[in-house]
């Protein structure tokens, strides 16, 4: 899929980015892999580990549309991963988020067109589905963007798909690192939010392969969602540090006592496939004719019923104790 091709990866130097590419490097032969990010830094000392003939480094922010436009000639894909994503950062400084977000998903997109790349997929989370936060509003609109610009390209060759999926074990972002320092530096309870918090799981390795796989089975136009565990917030704490007391100290600023990732507004859109659903799109494309029914590599879905919901204290699977603490083991 990825050999002789040309990768570029907004927001390229995080977590996520920075598996990513490792496995691209790892599995595929690929002519130019084109980090996108702003922060020097990083990419300074991303380059001690990723130093390949084909690697390139692009300094640049996603709210530049001229810089984009450049960073996209002659790349065949993009991953979007460029976002702002801290829940009470962005309800503190909403315009910034939307910047980023909002305006950042429209400057890539124009810039993909306009290159002609191949294919773009957009990294979403689970906080875009019926959202209560500024973060999910944006990613919201992020996610419609890239849904209806398969409209703006019409028959040109760019094809846009979302993933969308939850929080990754072990990730800078997720509470598992500010909980792992607080334990270093000898705390004597965890601080819980809710002690009724669920929250769906995935691993940076799984979110990684669930991306690559999604550039081959996109048509345009679907927003993926894989088939995950979910996890209790009591649960994890006690994983990480048994017997250790907790102490509830309340709710974020914008932050949900459980995650959705198909709302049940959007069951009658929802096909179920083996290890993930698709959220076909709720515009018609006006210039293709897509079944989503089957996918771009042959594997055929079916619709779910229409009062289906995906979310993740109603979720048929839960990680247990010992199940999240060998998860977490294996992952440290």
């Amino acid at each position: 899929m990825f050999d002789g091709k040309s990768i570029l990866i907004t927001g390229g130097t995080g977590s996520f980015g920075q598996r990513f590419i490792r496995r691209l490097l790892e599995q595929y032969k690929p002519r130019r892999v084109v980090v996108f990010s702003r922060d020097e830094l990083k990419q300074y000392e991303m380059q001690q580990y990723f130093d390949a003939p084909c690697m390139r480094y692009f300094l640049g922010d996603v709210r530049d549309g001229d810089r984009l436009r450049a960073a996209l000639r002659g790349i065949d894909f993009v991953v979007h991963a460029a976002a702002l994503k801290h829940v009470p950062a962005a309800e503190y400084n909403p315009g910034e988020c939307i910047r980023t977000n909002v305006n950042g998903a429209e400057n890539v997109i124009a810039a993909a067109i306009e290159n002609g790349v191949q294919k773009v997929v957009a990294l979403s989370t689970d906080k875009a589905a019926s959202p209560v936060n500024l973060y999910g509003a944006t990613k919201l609109l992020s996610d419609k963007l890239f849904v209806a610009a398969n409209n703006i390209a019409g028959r040109d060759a760019t094809r846009f798909a979302v993933v969308r999926y939850g929080n990754v074990a072990g990730s800078r972002g997720s509470v598992v690192p500010y909980f792992r320092r607080l334990l270093a530096e000898g705390a004597e309870h965890l601080p819980i939010t809710d002690e009724r918090m669920t929250r769906f799981w995935i691993t940076l390795d799984h979110g990684v392969q669930f991306v690559m796989d999604s550039f081959a089975r996109m048509h345009g136009g679907e927003i993926f969602v894989p088939k995950l565990p979910s996890i209790r917030i009591t649960d994890l704490a006690s994983a990480l540090a048994p017997g250790m007391p907790h102490r509830t100290v309340g709710i974020r600023p914008g932050e949900k006592m459980h995650e959705l990732m198909v709302p049940v507004d959007d069951s009658r859109m929802t096909l179920e496939f083996a290890e993930h659903y698709t959220i076909q799109p709720a515009v018609r494309f006006t210039q293709v004719e897509v079944d989503f029914a089957l996918d771009a590599t042959g594997q055929a879905g079916v619709p779910v019923a229409e009062d289906f919901e995906y979310r993740s204290d109603t979720n048929p699977q839960f990680l247990d104790v010992p199940a999240i603490r060998a998860l977490h083991e294996h992952l440290a």
